[in-house]
């Protein structure tokens, strides 16, 4: 393209050089000898004056007195009747250009020019014409070449910029040129570039929160199926099967919840639903790891409390806090629920050393973890939380005490309250 820009630029200022430059040439030339006659004539006018006056007034004409009347280079005959022409300067050979003159007494004044001094005169004209016609080409090529790379460089980065795009670098590179018609490409581009770096992004995420969400479940599963290995009664087989079968049906809840929650975090499924049965649910799935961790899960505070929520959700979030405090807490993992307000609450404690105090509220912020986990748990968890209405919230750090709020079921009758 480059070298298309400097051609195009060139023919340009080449027609029009032959086209003005010829027209020049043929007006120039017309000009000088237009002048050089003009120039002859002015002067044999000039002499016939001279010796008109010279023999009105009896004075003598002589070439002594008449040598300085003449331009040099120039060829003077004057004929006086009855007097020796009188000759001045050194006749011209070849072509000359003349102008002859009669004066009032009856003489003849005849002055010659050489037409090679009009032809060189024309010849220094034509030089000073291509001269400046080289000056307007070399300028000509340096503004082409300054516009081609202007143009062209920007392609480069342009193309450059595409194809980092094309190998999944979509960081913008916001460079403008000067050029609207590219700078409009570069808008385009890095518009591209964010598109593509939060479907990047999002994906990357899906991909890690399923991995995180998928892992728990599947703990739960692989226990339950150790279970029934590892016993002959058939009435256990069929109860820890019964309880594998929901498990596997909570399993396909995350993951069409995550799938959900990849296309809109905020769409949500929230129904009103019966708080005890999911914490019952967790404590059951949850009990086999803590009895093998020495541990153990109590569940106190009011019953028969209704959530508006998602049961999956729920018992997502409830499986991510069980989780953490038999990984990184100690003593029994209490469970909690009350409510304050129009909100029921599930808190979540245990006798552990707690949550660090550099990390505070940064606990629910992804890829920060104090004790060498992913990151992830409390993240993903507090998403769910949201998606449904509801909040996740560390409410005390030693010992931890992680509370889920929820919206109340309106015009909800409440029963006592007791261990489970």
């Amino acid at each position: 393209m480059r070298r298309r820009l400097i051609n195009s630029t060139l023919a340009v200022v080449l027609v029009v050089i032959a086209v003005f430059g010829v027209s020049l040439v043929i007006v120039e030339t017309r000009t000088i000898e237009n002048s050089a006659r003009e120039s002859v004539g002015s002067e044999a006018v000039r002499l016939v004056s001279i010796v008109d006056s010279r023999l009105l007034g009896g004075e003598r004409v002589s070439t002594e007195v008449l040598r300085d009347q003449i331009t040099p280079e120039r060829y003077a005959r004057i004929e006086v009747p009855g007097r020796q022409p009188i000759e001045l300067g050194e006749r011209p050979g070849g072509d000359v250009i003349e102008s002859r003159q009669r004066g009032e007494e009856g003489e003849t004044v005849t002055v010659q020019v050489s037409a090679n001094t009009v032809s060189e005169e024309i010849g220094r004209t034509l030089l000073i014409i291509l001269a400046v016609a080289l000056l307007a080409v070399v300028a000509a090529v340096l503004l082409a070449v300054r516009q081609a790379h202007r143009l062209t460089a920007p392609l480069t980065d342009l193309a450059e910029t595409a194809e980092r795009l094309g190998s999944g670098d979509p960081r913008p590179r916001h460079r403008r040129y000067g050029v609207p018609e590219l700078d409009r490409v570069a808008d385009v581009l890095d518009a591209s570039a964010d598109r593509i770096g939060r479907m990047l992004t999002a994906e990357r995420r899906l991909a890690a929160d399923a991995s995180h969400q998928l892992r728990t479940p599947l703990t739960a599963l692989s226990m339950r199926l150790e279970e029934i290995s590892g016993t002959d009664e058939l009435e256990t087989v069929k109860e820890e099967a019964t309880i594998a079968l929901g498990q596997v049906e909570r399993l396909t809840d995350v993951v069409q919840r995550l799938l959900t929650n990849a296309r809109d975090p905020r769409t949500g499924s929230a129904v009103a639903f019966d708080l005890d049965e999911v914490v019952k649910q967790q404590i059951e799935e949850w009990r086999p790891a803590s009895r093998s961790a020495g541990r153990d899960i109590v569940f106190s505070g009011k019953k028969g409390l209704r959530a508006v929520g998602t049961p999956g959700a729920v018992a997502q979030v409830l499986a991510t806090l069980i989780e953490n405090s038999l990984m990184h807490g100690a003593g029994p993992v209490a469970i909690r629920t009350r409510v304050t307000g129009n909100q029921v609450v599930v808190e979540v404690t245990d006798a552990g050393p707690g949550v660090p105090p550099d990390l505070g509220a940064r606990v629910f912020e992804r890829t920060v973890s104090g004790r060498n986990s992913t990151g992830l748990g409390l993240a993903v968890a507090r998403d769910l939380a949201e998606a449904d209405g509801g909040r996740l919230e560390l409410l005390q750090q030693h010992p931890p005490v992680f509370a889920l709020f929820l919206s109340r079921e309106a015009d909800q009758h409440e029963t006592g309250s007791g261990p489970a």
